[in-house]
């Protein structure tokens, strides 16, 4: 272990900006999959629950009023307080002019946009690391290798006793390289499988909440008051 960090305290800028590089990007998938393992864990329990209560609401603002500390992470409830601005749209200005049926769907897809875009933070950098921090840590490994053998040259003759050593060191870079990876990898296909269930349960929410509201051609604002 000393003898690896001696190679990379003697290395050149290279070999020291890939080890802070892949050290950088370990530090921030952690972050990611320790947090978005509290998210997840929030939302799984919260989404079930808040949609129940919203459908035994006696309206659109009594299920607001309930969801208040209840919805956490702000998962469904922008999307019943959509509801209630799209019932209330006046039709003086652009946004409310056309089929309520139009309006319910826009106001609704803008208000799941955003739940899906707080559950998905993170994903990207997960996928990011995954994919390149192997190469990262190849990188380092062969320039190590490279100067190695460059030094050894330049010292006379070149023995497997000489190449066994540094060129062991390099190779700390591509497995230091796997052990950033392989987390991020696990941890962005776990949560992936995750997000589809939540997904699937939120826009299935927002399909039947629209339906319910633009089937109703009377739906007026004394229907969403208690």
């Amino acid at each position: 272990m000393n003898s690896s960090l001696a190679w990379l305290e003697h290395g050149d800028f290279v070999t020291k900006a890939t080890a802070v590089l892949l050290l950088g990007m370990s530090v921030a998938s952690w972050v990611v999959i320790v947090w978005k393992a509290w998210l997840m864990r929030r939302a799984r329990a919260d989404v079930p629950h808040c949609t129940a209560l919203v459908w035994q609401a006696a309206s659109l603002n009594a299920a607001s009023t309930q969801l208040q500390g209840v919805d956490r992470d702000a998962l469904v409830r922008p999307m019943v307080d959509a509801a209630v601005v799209a019932t209330r749209q006046s039709a003086s200005t652009l946004a409310g002019q056309g089929s309520r049926s139009q309006q319910l769907t826009r106001m609704l897809r803008d208000a799941l946009h955003a739940a899906l875009k707080r559950l998905q933070f993170g994903q990207v950098l997960l996928a990011t690391v995954g994919s390149t921090a192997p190469f990262v840590g190849l990188l380092g490994t062969v320039w190590g290798i490279y100067h190695a053998l460059t030094a050894m040259a330049g010292g006379g003759q070149v023995t497997i006793e000489r190449l066994a050593g540094p060129v062991g060191e390099a190779l700390i870079m591509t497995a230091a390289g796997l052990a950033v990876a392989i987390p991020a990898v696990l941890a962005y296909n776990v949560y992936g499988r995750l997000l589809g269930a939540l997904e699937s349960h939120l826009e299935g929410f927002a399909h039947d909440l629209r339906e319910l509201l633009a089937g109703d051609a009377a739906v007026s604002t004394a229907a969403v008051d208690e």
